[in-house]
């Protein structure tokens, strides 16, 4: 677990093909666009979004989708707030393993903690984490709820659900605020490729 001390034998192998090779290779930079709102507010739909433009303009990209990971990765963890934490522990370092290799990691959780945020963004290089706020209403939140969780945490079926019984600390100075409870979905993908298009091309 992430307590566990790490071994004296254990140490870090550098690469020969560093990241900036792959990133002149790539001929754009690798960064972190961390998706996070509450459940229902389109942070997967809108990382998936973003990520095909950036793959028509030739990026390398992955999502790290939420749901995803945890039928392998994070398959182990419940949703208590320790497993909650690990949970974003262990996407954050993938996402830097992912940021190492050149490629641009769009993350979406909902990862309702500032400090886990924060965590993640301190093991990163300054810049390299762009925070991205899904910004969603809860009632919209709630009226989509198309895996009816809402629903089932209202009755008390589902404990610790995020915005119900367990709270969403929203970014207090994110990279850049989407509206996704009222802006249509091709609006919030080019808002994130244009804040980030400065990035893209800088220093490669």
């Amino acid at each position: 677990m992430s307590d566990s001390p790490v071994s004296s034998n254990v140490v870090w192998h550098k690469s020969a093909v560093t990241r900036d090779l792959r990133q002149q290779q790539n001929q754009h930079r690798s960064m972190v666009l961390w998706f996070t709102g509450l459940s229902g507010s389109g942070k997967s739909t809108l990382s998936h979004a973003v990520e095909q433009r950036l793959y028509e303009r030739g990026c390398r990209t992955y999502v790290l989708d939420g749901d995803n990971v945890r039928h392998g990765l994070c398959g182990d963890l419940g949703f208590n707030e320790a497993d909650r934490v690990e949970n974003i522990r262990r996407v954050g370092e993938v996402s830097k393993l992912f940021l190492e290799a050149g490629v641009i990691v769009l993350t979406a959780f909902i990862s309702p903690f500032r400090s886990d945020r924060q965590r993640v963004r301190s093991i990163l290089p300054h810049g390299d984490f762009i925070e991205i706020y899904c910004a969603c209403p809860l009632e919209i939140c709630e009226q989509r709820d198309v895996k009816g969780l809402y629903r089932r945490a209202r009755a008390g079926e589902i404990k610790d659900f995020t915005g119900i019984s367990s709270p969403y600390e929203a970014p207090e100075k994110p990279g850049l605020v989407v509206d996704t409870g009222h802006v249509s979905l091709d609006e919030c993908a080019q808002q994130v490729v244009d804040y980030i298009q400065p990035r893209l091309t800088a220093v490669v």
